[in-house]
């Protein structure tokens, strides 16, 4: 891989900003300093640093985000508050997206990488991988309405949700589990039940859980356990 290559895909610098720092001295290889930014180099076995910080080289990123409201989960929407924006620098020269997509008055966990191969598998829905919500309601859940809830209700496009579950945690609020994700579908299953959500945050996708330490709009890189479950799980969009 050329060096100017490698800053490129960590983020770090644009191949034309490497040359300039490598013409500034400001790049090592192995301890000695390079000039030539079209050096070949091997990056799991070269030790590469700039500004005296080493260079560490990953193919995927991988992102943890608790999504604020008023943000929308796209990488070019005119007009709009973007994650992506959130985020370092860096990570805005990488061709990233999220997994999947909260709706832009929807908080919590939302998941950020460039590895399409596992992202679309964590879409599949043929893995019913289950993503838990929390959510405030503009009026009382009747037991009736949680059990036709929990069976699957006809929305008014003519889909019928399949099974979930929801656990009360007062009269208008609660958690729902569910392992689909179609455009609006809890807002819309609410609706349904005529009845509105006020507020909706995921808090799990899979076995991945969101961090309590990450306030509104932060974000941190995914451990490598919660890598590991990222790329055997999937989840949903668009709740």
């Amino acid at each position: 891989m050329r060096l100017d290559k490698l800053f490129s895909v960590t983020g770090i610098l644009s191949r034309s900003q490497c040359a300039r720092a490598a013409k500034a001295g400001l790049i090592t290889v192995d301890g000695s300093v390079v000039r030539d930014p079209s050096l070949q180099i091997d990056p799991d076995v070269c030790t590469v640093t700039y500004k005296g910080e080493p260079v560490e080289y990953r193919k995927y990123v991988y992102i943890m985000m608790n999504k604020p409201e008023g943000y929308v989960c796209s990488n070019d929407e005119p007009g709009e508050l973007l994650v992506f924006d959130l985020l370092d620098e860096r990570y805005k020269r990488k061709d990233i997206f999220t997994v999947g997509r909260l709706d832009k008055n929807t908080t919590g966990l939302i998941i950020i990488t460039n590895d399409g191969k596992s992202a679309h598998a964590a879409l599949s829905p043929k893995r019913h991988v289950q993503k838990k919500y929390v959510y405030t309601l503009a009026e009382p859940l009747s037991e009736d309405d949680r059990i036709k809830l929990e069976s699957g209700v006809e929305l008014k496009d003519g889909y019928t949700t399949k099974p979930c579950r929801i656990i009360p945690t007062g009269d208008q609020s609660g958690e729902i589990i569910l392992s689909e994700g179609k455009y609006h579908q809890i807002r819309r299953m609410f609706a349904a039940a005529s009845n509105r959500v006020e507020t909706l945050e995921r808090v799990s996708f899979g076995k991945i859980t969101l961090d309590g330490l990450l306030g509104r709009g932060q974000w941190r890189p995914l451990t490598k356990g919660e890598i590991a479950l990222f790329t055997k799980e999937d989840g949903g969009e668009n709740n």
